[in-house]
């Protein structure tokens, strides 16, 4: 299987997403305040068609469609076709593609394209991970006080308002935390060193596959908030440079 490929998919459907922003799209409600629109629709649809035509048999889960295959399958792709899609309906230019590749629940491949930089971060496991063709690692830092965190509030009520105790402890003990609205390019941006971790609950698979490979390829820690080993369908993630993984745990 070529990574090559997938990288080429992924790049497509960013060229589909930024058309959607010239040619205008529609929005339409999930929940109260979860968004999806056609221009998601249309980049899983792209997706899901080239990702069936070239590795034919695999069973796919994507964010809209849900399940295409066997949920037993020993491979499956799992697509987040538009993940921020809330920035980008605001016009906001911080979106992107995610794409992964799990044998067994355990990510080995993965895609995410930021289509505004034209960022592509990539990953095979055991082979590192690339941003744009190029070795990314986590940072070095080791002191929270000095270190920058991401974080993001779900659509759930009761998870925001126990992050909101979560997000003022770390931000008193650190340099800053961030909410920028992307779970799949917030574990990139922990994986090439320019924030030192990202934590979540209640988030899905499709968000982080892609990206949690890319934090443990790069050289980082990923895990649940007790620093077991990481399910990607259990709804939490602690993503970090290794260095403050402990501290923070302590902290959540």
């Amino acid at each position: 299987m070529s990574i090559a490929e997938v990288i080429d998919i992924v790049s497509k459907a960013g060229e589909l997403v930024l058309s959607k922003v010239e040619s205008g799209f529609s929005i339409y409600h999930k929940g109260t305040i979860d968004l999806v629109t056609d221009a998601d629709k249309a980049s899983e649809e792209y997706i899901t068609t080239e990702l069936s035509k070239r590795f034919p048999g695999i069973t796919i889960l994507g964010e809209e469609e849900g399940w295409s295959g066997s949920q037993d399958a020993e491979y499956m792709w799992l697509i987040d076709p538009l993940d921020g899609t809330t920035n980008f309906a605001h016009g906001n230019p911080h979106y992107c593609i995610s794409v992964a590749l799990a044998k067994a629940g355990q990510s080995v491949l993965g895609v995410v394209y930021d289509p505004v930089a034209k960022e592509m971060f990539s990953a095979e496991a055991g082979g590192g991970a690339f941003l744009n063709g190029n070795r990314i690692r986590v940072s070095q830092n080791d002191k929270l006080q000095s270190s920058l965190f991401v974080t993001g509030f779900p659509y759930d009520a009761a998870t925001r308002k126990a992050n909101v105790a979560i997000f003022g402890r770390i931000m008193q003990a650190s340099q800053g935390v961030r909410v920028m609205g992307s779970a799949a390019l917030d574990l990139c941006y922990v994986a090439c060193g320019r924030v030192e971790a990202y934590w979540e609950r209640s988030i899905n698979a499709w968000d982080i596959a892609a990206g949690s490979l890319m934090v443990s390829e790069a050289g980082g820690q990923v895990s649940n908030y007790l620093g077991h080993e990481l399910n990607l369908f259990k709804g939490e993630i602690l993503a970090s440079n290794g260095l403050v993984h402990s501290q923070l745990m302590t902290l959540i």
